[in-house]
Formats: structure tokens, C-alpha cells, sequence
């Protein structure tokens, strides 16, 4: 029983590291590594570098600049964007960490599973906060970044000192991703269409406007007019 639940334990804290990397990367590195350093869990090995007060400190200051990005409107999504390149090869990392030296198998199938999480929380959050930004009001945006904050610190602390808890609200998570990232997509190619409509009015009224200034004339007039 001892076993079964050491590798409930290793499982909760690979893809709880992983969920909470696609979402915001420092908060979870700054949570695994206050709780090793303080003694109020064991961190495996490989992770244990977390606990190290350079990385924590690193960790810390990148989480507040992060915090600040991530309430300014456009900022949070070209934050985004560019940590497409760190929070999921991250979450690969942590989640092949987190499995120990045991087998290279288990940490390479642990780091496909934590990167493919990663994945999908960071493109649910990303996605939904372009979306937030088309609002002129920031009240959404800083509502949406504090709960992801709080929902980040919350998670990867239930994952380490909660386990079953954490793995069975991640399945119902991971069920609820399935059905919204296909209509977050949706809603975001439709947004995308509506700004082309708009632009192309006004390219085509901007072409109207020098048409009958004169100051442009098309090929078929001047066919026209040379006949």
C-alpha cells in the first residue's frame, strides 16, 4: 500500500508541476521550492536544486515581473507568446524530474504527459486572455490574472500535500480542456475574421476616397479613357 501511494504521490506532483508550468512557471517554481527548502516536503532528487536560494530568489523575482505583465492589456499577451519557449519545454523538465531516477522510460513517458499538459494549460490560458483583452475595461484582466495566480499556488500545493485529491479535480480539469479548447479556438478565429472585415472596409474606403479625388485611377478607367 506504501508503494501505491508513493507512486500516487510521484504522479500528483509530475503533472501537478507540469498544469501548474503552462500557467505560470515561477509561481510553481517558487512553491515546490519554499516547500522543500522549508522541510515541508521531500522534493525528489533531480528537483531538489529547486531549493536552492539562488533559484528560489530567481524564481521570486521573475513571478513579481510576471505579476506586473500580467495585468497590463497586450503586455500579458505578448508575455504569453513568448513563454511558449519556456513553459512547456518547463513542464517537460519537471515532470521527467519529478519521477526520479527510477527509469529513463518512466521520466521520458512522465516529460511527453507533462509537456502535452503544459501544452494545453498554456494555450487555454494564453487563448482565453487575448480573448479578455478585446474588453476595453482592465477589471477582467486583473480578475483573470489574480485567480490564475491563486489557482497556480493552490493547485501545486494540493498536488504535493493533497494528492488524490489533486489528480481526481485534474482529470475533471483535463475533461473540461477538452471541451473548451476547440470552442476557445473557434471563438478565436472568429474574432480574427471580424478584424479582417474591418480592415478590409477600410482599405476599400480608403481606395473610394482616392478614386473620386482623382488622385488614383484603376487600369480598366485608363483602358477606358484611352479609347
Amino acid at each position: 500500500m506504501d508503494d501505491f501511494n508513493q507512486i500516487i504521490e510521484t504522479i500528483s506532483l509530475a503533472m501537478g508541476a507540469a498544469w501548474g508550468s503552462g500557467i505560470n512557471l515561477y509561481a510553481t517554481l517558487l512553491v515546490l521550492g519554499l516547500l522543500g527548502a522549508t522541510d515541508n516536503m521531500v522534493l525528489p532528487q533531480s528537483l531538489e536544486i529547486l531549493t536552492n536560494p539562488l533559484v528560489i530568489g530567481a524564481a521570486g523575482l521573475m513571478y513579481i515581473v510576471e505579476f506586473v505583465a500580467d495585468k497590463i492589456p497586450g503586455v500579458d499577451t505578448g508575455w504569453d507568446t513568448l513563454h511558449t519557449f519556456v513553459r512547456i519545454p518547463a513542464g517537460v523538465l519537471l515532470a521527467a524530474g519529478a519521477v526520479g531516477d527510477v527509469n529513463p522510460a518512466v521520466a521520458v513517458a512522465a516529460g511527453i504527459l507533462g509537456g502535452g499538459l503544459s501544452a494545453s494549460t498554456h494555450a487555454a490560458k494564453s487563448g482565453t486572455r487575448l480573448l479578455i483583452n478585446t474588453s476595453p475595461e482592465p477589471v477582467s484582466n486583473w480578475t483573470a490574472s489574480v485567480l490564475e495566480d491563486v489557482a497556480v499556488i493552490t493547485g501545486v500545493w494540493a498536488a504535493l500535500v493533497h494528492p488524490w485529491v489533486f489528480l481526481v479535480i485534474l482529470i475533471l480539469f483535463i475533461l473540461l480542456l477538452i471541451w473548451f479548447l476547440p470552442r476557445l479556438w473557434g471563438a478565436i478565429k472568429k474574432f480574427f475574421a471580424f478584424l479582417g472585415r474591418i480592415f478590409g472596409m477600410k482599405n476599400k474606403h480608403k481606395d473610394l476616397k482616392l478614386d473620386s479625388s482623382g488622385d488614383s485611377i484603376t487600369e480598366e478607367e485608363n483602358e477606358k479613357h484611352k479609347h
